[in-house]
């Protein structure tokens, strides 16, 4: 969970883009949703377990009782689902919510991720937070904030969750605005994490095309958008080519993992080409969409895989092209973060959310490279490197590390080797040259 800050009253900024059609879009969003709120399960995630609970008559279980066991006697707990039929603008919106939340919020509030979705039923998935205001007086602070939002355009739907009384253990959900008031209680665990049904094209892109929509769609109000989309290959250019003539060695793995130094001593030992993903054509924007949704973010390392592919046809009739980190670690690092809980949760092995895209060139070897999570942090620390986020919480998160590392060994097309890095440089390169001897014919 996260705590929040003091408290700084304020209002969205984001009613001045919103047009008459997305309006109308956004209301008919929120009325499917509400003509199915019975049916709806919620989750929300509680020191790294996700619980679920819905609408119903039945006991609520100890599951349930987890989520209030901190809050005092007369205290709430609220909801807020993101509802817009805009899949950019409500992912815009979640995202920069947090912030606000985490900003306005009294710091008795605690803030968990949170979602809603109907089992079983692709782009169903609605995301949003979980407010736990311990004590009256939050609670009390905390209302007053939630009604000042919905008094705005906003694409919020907000809940409010207390006892049924004094004596009960029974809580009950009351959605504002519509009058509707239930019981919650336990529900069963889905047979696929919520988020699975939902990653294609928005956490994980399986096109150029696909990509390229999300920036033409978004380059109206961000103008690094419509500069990224200026460099990027037409579709002639972008079609699945035959074989290169030389081969395409890809390496991956975490930061401090040795990628830099190994593709370096490749590249001399082989005479090869030494290219990245996402390329540098794209270092001027890399910092500006690392701070955007993932659909957004996916999107941006997406087309820098392609542009990175034109990079590899016009060297590999010269040389072999040696690429630090590629499609794996886009796909591994978006799977990871979109689907939450311990690694069980991820999509199965064999799952098409692990297949390569059709029109992406495929490299003739994929070594990864892995190391012991503390002799990777030692290194990191060693050389002084800033962390990005998704290392950050590589470090402060075991769980997803295991997520990541897990991603890149059931992505197929072809599939990873996994190479120990804790050996010396030579060791390392020495076993990697020995693969791709064996694999490459070089």
């Amino acid at each position: 969970m996260f705590r929040f800050q003091r408290s700084v009253y304020f209002r969205f900024p984001f009613r001045s883009l919103k047009t008459e059609t997305h309006a109308m879009s956004m209301s008919r969003r929120t009325m499917a949703l509400l003509s199915q709120w019975s049916s709806r399960v919620f989750s929300v995630d509680v020191d790294g377990e996700t619980i679920y609970f819905k609408n119903g008559d039945n006991q609520p279980g100890k599951e349930v009782q987890r989520i209030f066991g901190d809050v005092q006697k007369d205290a709430k707990c609220y909801s807020l689902l993101v509802s817009s039929g805009d899949k950019i603008h409500t992912a815009r919106f979640h995202w920069k919510l947090k912030d606000k939340l985490l900003a306005a919020l009294p710091p008795q509030c605690h803030l968990s991720p949170m979602c809603s979705f109907l089992p079983g039923v692709k782009d169903s998935l609605v995301h949003g937070y979980f407010l736990q205001a311990a004590s009256p007086e939050s609670s009390a602070t905390t209302e007053r904030l939630l009604r000042q939002w919905l008094q705005l355009d906003d694409p919020l739907l907000v809940c409010s969750y207390m006892q049924r009384n004094e004596n009960s253990s029974r809580w009950s959900q009351y959605l504002w605005n519509h009058e509707q008031e239930h019981d919650i209680v336990k529900s069963e665990a889905p047979q696929y994490h919520p988020a699975t049904l939902n990653l294609i094209n928005s956490d994980v892109f399986y096109s150029f095309q696909a990509a390229r929509e999300v920036f033409k769609k978004c380059a109206d109000i961000i103008p690094e958008a419509a500069s990224v989309l200026e460099l990027l290959p037409c579709d002639a250019d972008v079609e699945a080519r035959s074989g290169p003539d030389f081969p395409v060695i890809v390496l991956e793995g975490l930061d401090a993992t040795g990628k830099t130094t190994l593709t370096g001593s490749l590249r001399d030992v082989l005479g090869a080409t030494l290219l990245r993903s996402p390329p540098q054509c794209f270092t001027p924007w890399r910092a500006r969409f690392d701070q955007e949704p993932p659909i957004l973010r996916r999107a941006f390392y997406a087309l820098g895989n392609y542009i990175t592919a034109q990079q590899i046809y016009r060297q590999t009739s010269k040389t072999p092209v040696i690429i630090d980190r590629f499609w794996h670690s886009t796909a591994a690092y978006a799977i990871a973060t979109a689907i939450s809980g311990p690694v069980c949760n991820l999509p199965a092995e064999g799952s098409e959310l692990y297949r390569w895209p059709s029109d992406l060139l495929q490299p003739s070897l994929v070594v990864l490279l892995t190391l012991d999570p503390e002799e990777r942090k030692r290194r990191l620390k060693d050389r002084g490197q800033e962390e990005t986020k998704e290392e950050h919480e590589l470090d402060l998160n075991q769980i997803f590390r295991l997520r990541v590392e897990e991603a890149y060994r059931r992505i197929s097309g072809p599939t990873c080797i996994s190479v120990d890095a804790s050996s010396s440089a030579e060791q390392v390169l020495q076993q990697v040259l020995l693969l791709i001897k064996a694999k490459c014919h070089l």
